[in-house]
C-alpha cells in the first residue's frame, strides 16, 4: 500500500515538475534573448553625446533608451533612403564602401543577402514547402527562397525551385537545394508556423486551415520515384 502510495506521489511529482518547466522554459528563454538584445542595443548609446546620455540627467542608467534610440535612428535613415535625395546619398555612399578592397567585398555580399531578404518586391522566405530530403525515403519542410535564372537553368531548364531547409534546432543553419518544381508540394502553413515546427522537431504542428493555393507558384506534386537530378 506504502509503495503504491510512494509510486503514485513520484509520478504526480514528475508530471507536476515537468509540466512546470513546459511553462517557465519559454519564459526563462525569451526573458534571457530580450536582455540580450536590450544590453546590445543599449552599447548604441556610447555613439551618443555623454550628456544626453541618462546618467547624465537622469542619474542612473535606464534599460531599454538603447532600444529606443536604435528603433528611431533606423526610422529616421529608413525615411531619408524613401526620397529622391536619400537615394542619391546612399547611391554616393555604396560607391565609396565598394572601392575600399576588403570592405567591398564584405558589404556587397550582405548587402545582396539583406536586399534579397528584406526587400518589400522579393520572394525569398515567402512560402513553406514539402521536399525530399535526405534522400528519396523521407521527407522535411523548407523555405522557397526563388528560381534559378541564367547559367543554372542552362543545364537543368526553367521548370526549377531553390529552397533553403533549415536544420533543427539551429534553423539559422540549413542546405541550399535546387529541386524541379514536379518533386516539391507547396504548404498552406506559414513562414513563421513552417519555422516553429521545424524548430520543435516535429511537436508544434500548425492547425489545418483551408483556403486555396497561390497562384503563382504551385508544385504539381512529388514523383513517387523521384530520378537523380
Amino acid at each position: 500500500m506504502l509503495n503504491h502510495f510512494q509510486r503514485g506521489f513520484m509520478a504526480s511529482m514528475r508530471r507536476y515538475f515537468v509540466a512546470g518547466l513546459l511553462i517557465w522554459i519559454p519564459l526563462g528563454i525569451t526573458i534571457w534573448v530580450l536582455s540580450l538584445l536590450i544590453g546590445l542595443m543599449d552599447q548604441s548609446l556610447l555613439l551618443i553625446p555623454v550628456a544626453w546620455r541618462t546618467e547624465s540627467w537622469a542619474g542612473v542608467h535606464i534599460p531599454g533608451m538603447g532600444v529606443i534610440l536604435t528603433v528611431v535612428t533606423i526610422l529616421i535613415t529608413g525615411a531619408l533612403a524613401a526620397n529622391f535625395f536619400g537615394r542619391k546619398l546612399l547611391a554616393v555612399w555604396d560607391g565609396i564602401l565598394h572601392r575600399i578592397p576588403i570592405v567591398r567585398s564584405v558589404y556587397g555580399g550582405v548587402k545582396q543577402i539583406s536586399d534579397t531578404l528584406f526587400s518589400p518586391e522579393g520572394k525569398a522566405f515567402r512560402k513553406a514547402v514539402l521536399v525530399r530530403w535526405p534522400h528519396p525515403g523521407s521527407w522535411t519542410v523548407a523555405l522557397l527562397t526563388g528560381e534559378p535564372e541564367h547559367e543554372v537553368t542552362d543545364h537543368l531548364g526553367h521548370d526549377q525551385v531553390a529552397v533553403f531547409v533549415p536544420t533543427t534546432p539551429n534553423i539559422t543553419a540549413g542546405f541550399f537545394l535546387i529541386l524541379p518544381k514536379s518533386e516539391v508540394v507547396e504548404l498552406k502553413m506559414t513562414v513563421d508556423e513552417a519555422l516553429k515546427y521545424i524548430i520543435s522537431m516535429g511537436v508544434a504542428e500548425p492547425p489545418r486551415r483551408k483556403g486555396t493555393e497561390p497562384a503563382d507558384f504551385k508544385g504539381a506534386g512529388p514523383d513517387p520515384n523521384p530520378k537523380p537530378l
